[in-house]
């Protein structure tokens, strides 16, 4: 496999002994709890905080505008969280679809769950929903070939025309 210098990624793809990648990772360790304690949403490029959770954009995105919808709640499993936080994930994140859509006009979405280390999880023991705008053609001759992704995006415009649309959501559709 080819590579491609990316030093952005080094504090979080290098640090594979992060407390953070464990499953049984404390709350007191965890970086998305870090990160929502944290009252510098622009820093974490956090959209917007919720009763039950918050969206931020992806540091180490897979595209443009890779958004994460996460519990505030320290819990690594679906069925741990009550009905209400499982019910606004999923409203969040539907939001999330609508709003990547009207802003950067994407032609369709990804979105997945790692439950546990071995699915792929990143952070294992703090839920997150990954929600990825696509368009045609997003993939091509790099990855496919050269086993490379190339992102060319400014993330800070990015996050400053989702920050836009998510500053006029008060609460996700009920």
């Amino acid at each position: 496999m080819k590579q491609l210098y990316a030093p952005w990624r080094s504090g979080y793809a290098g640090n594979e002994n992060s407390d953070s990648k464990h499953e049984n990772t404390p709350k007191n360790q965890c970086i998305f709890c870090k990160i929502y304690k944290d009252t510098n949403n622009t820093k974490h490029l956090i959209l917007k905080k919720f009763d039950h959770s918050y969206v931020m954009m992806n540091k180490y995105p897979y595209n443009a505008g890779h958004l994460l919808v996460i519990p505030n709640r320290h819990e690594g499993s679906l069925n741990k969280l009550s009905p209400q936080e499982r019910a606004e994930l999923i409203e969040v994140t539907s939001l999330c679809t609508e709003i990547l859509n009207k802003t950067l006009k994407n032609e369709g979405t990804n979105i997945g769950i790692n439950l546990g280390k071995v699915a792929g999880a990143g952070i294992p023991a703090h839920l997150h929903i990954h929600v990825l705008p696509r368009w045609n053609g997003d993939t091509n001759f790099m990855p496919a070939i050269a086993e490379t992704k190339v992102i060319s995006f400014d993330m800070e415009k990015i996050y400053q025309q989702l920050k836009e649309a998510f500053n006029t959501i008060e609460k996700p559709h009920k």
